[in-house]
């Protein structure tokens, strides 16, 4: 069978031990059938081929987003935005929202971050001032802090009796009273009484989401929102509109319901694949609620929010295990990580017991910002998968020196990670941060952030990577993380035709212009889904 497609005169990195740059490559319906020159590919070619000059561009294997939260992102185009430079501007733009939305409807919004502000905590009487008549809840940067205003929270009859939930904090003022700032699970005290979108708006804001993604270069990534992100997954899975690889980590609530539906991990189609059971053990380091060995500077009583118990950890964990479900654990500081590397040493040696390899369950610890020295080995030691994202560092470095001081050290440590034998798989955590991979990469490479302002030298230096391997945390890492490296992650032979065409040679280009490059080209399956137009 003559191939559909060929690409000829690229600089195709192909990501395989041999022949990992190519000029070349056929693609026959929707896998990779051959790679090597354009003369060898080009005798391939019956008349029915079309055959696309790439004019010595780059192509490199899809890009996974290997953390985000699809249906938060999804829904931004109906938020406020909230992430503006100063609550000035926020608050006069909640004013005209008010304007063009009906008294008792909820507005709502993601962004806000006091830090970068330079202010207070803000209050529920700062939005009071412009919305008393309409209910306001706006997420933090972090997703681990929320705003509310009094509305709202006469909604969710908060008051000064309300207790703090497990494994959260209402904020008070001076007298006990609740202020509108609620850290961790206390957040869900609001979100619990808030209308809900049905599934086929999620499903219709995912649709216009993924065009998006695909114009960055993705083309699957690993979804960590709730049940209704999973259904509207599943309604795009059934009327074939999916158009991205996705992988739905489900959130432990939802444990007894997913042993009971069958799923276990790796189970799904070339579409819609399940992933682990989420718990999260900690909170974030904006809201400093991420759990720590020590202190935090300049705060000498907290230690965080220890969301999750080792203990009951350990318990999710072993039930999910014994039932083919792997564990994906959000752990931020350092007591965090390590007490889920306690727990998934526990479990290496129950697997072990049983005769199981640890590459039957791949489990993760999602983000891995800071570790202690005495823990830098083990997640590769217990071959535990390292999902990062490269991002945080940079938009994080000032917070981080601020509030963890000389540990710095220790991180957002890809350099030690990848050295010490532990597979990365980089994401976004968007809508936390932005999405595109390709800033993500230029972080991985610099450790400096876009605006260069603070020089190339860059943030904690001897963390930096390649952009080979920088690129490969986001194809062959998040491939692996998703049991998908048979038939994803490289372009080679027999592997799905995934790939992302660039207008810029990342590899060879100035490290500090990567995220300037474009896509030109996003195919997914031997389907292009977005194209520019000099590319046909």
């Amino acid at each position: 069978m003559s191939p559909d497609q060929i690409l000829v005169n690229g600089r195709i990195h192909t990501l395989a031990p041999e022949n990992s740059i190519v000029t070349a490559l056929a693609v026959t319906r929707n896998a990779i059938s051959a790679i090597g020159s354009d003369s060898e590919i080009l005798q391939l070619a019956s008349n029915n081929t079309h055959v696309i000059n790439l004019q010595d561009r780059l192509v490199i294997p899809g890009m996974v987003d290997a953390h985000c939260h699809f249906d938060h992102f999804s829904r931004q185009v109906n938020n406020v935005d909230a992430g503006q430079s100063n609550k000035r501007k926020l608050i006069k733009i909640l004013a005209n929202q008010t304007k063009i939305t009906p008294e008792e409807q909820w507005i709502t919004g993601h962004g806000w971050d006091h830090n970068r502000w330079g202010e207070d905590v803000p209050t529920a009487s700062d939005i009071d001032v412009v919305a008393p008549n309409h209910p306001v809840f706006l997420t933090g940067h972090s997703m681990h802090i929320s705003w509310a205003n009094s509305s709202a929270m006469t909604k969710a009859h908060i008051n000064t009796s309300t207790p703090d939930p497990p494994g959260g904090i209402i904020g008070r003022d001076e007298h006990g009273n609740p202020n509108g700032i609620f850290y961790e699970t206390a957040s869900d005290l609001i979100v619990s009484v808030m209308p809900e979108l049905s599934i086929h708006d999620v499903a219709n804001n995912m649709l216009l989401a993924q065009e998006k993604l695909w114009k960055t270069g993705l083309t699957g990534l690993h979804d960590y929102d709730h049940q209704i992100s999973f259904n509207a997954l599943e309604l795009l899975s059934e009327n074939d509109t999916l158009g991205l690889r996705v992988v739905k980590n489900m959130p432990a609530s939802l444990l007894d319901e997913v042993i009971a539906t069958g799923y276990r991990t790796g189970s799904g189609d070339k579409w819609l694949r399940i992933g682990g059971i989420k718990v999260f053990m900690d909170g974030a380091l904006g809201a400093r609620t991420a759990s720590m060995l020590e202190p935090y500077e300049l705060d000498t009583n907290n230690y965080g929010i220890v969301v999750t118990e080792e203990d009951e950890l350990l318990s999710i964990a072993n039930k999910a295990n014994t039932n083919g479900l792997a564990m994906t654990v959000h752990a931020i500081g350092d007591r965090a990580n390590r007490e889920v590397l306690n727990v998934y040493e526990n479990l290496r040696q129950d697997e072990m017991e049983r005769g199981d390899p640890p590459s039957k369950l791949r489990h993760r610890i999602e983000h891995v910002q800071l570790l202690h020295p005495n823990d830098y080995l083990r997640l590769a030691s217990s071959q535990i998968i390292a999902s990062m994202q490269p991002i945080h560092a940079t938009a994080d470095m000032t917070l981080a020196e601020k509030y963890w001081g000389d540990r710095i050290s220790g991180a957002y440590a890809w350099r030690t990670q990848i050295d010490a034998g532990a597979i990365l798989a980089f994401g976004s955590d968007a809508p936390v941060e932005s999405i595109n991979p390709l800033w993500g990469i230029h972080a991985a490479v610099t450790r400096s952030n876009r605006t260069n302002n603070v020089g190339t030298i860059g943030w904690q230096t001897k963390q930096c990577l390649t952009v080979d391997e920088a690129v490969r945390a986001y194809t062959i890492g998040a491939a692996y993380a998703a049991y998908r490296e048979n038939d994803l992650g490289t372009l080679t032979p027999g592997k799905l035709a995934d790939l992302v065409v660039l207008d810029k040679d990342i590899y060879h280009c100035d490290p500090m212009d990567i995220h300037t490059a474009n896509v030109l080209g996003t195919m997914i399956d031997g389907t292009w889904k977005y194209r520019a137009s000099d590319l046909y």
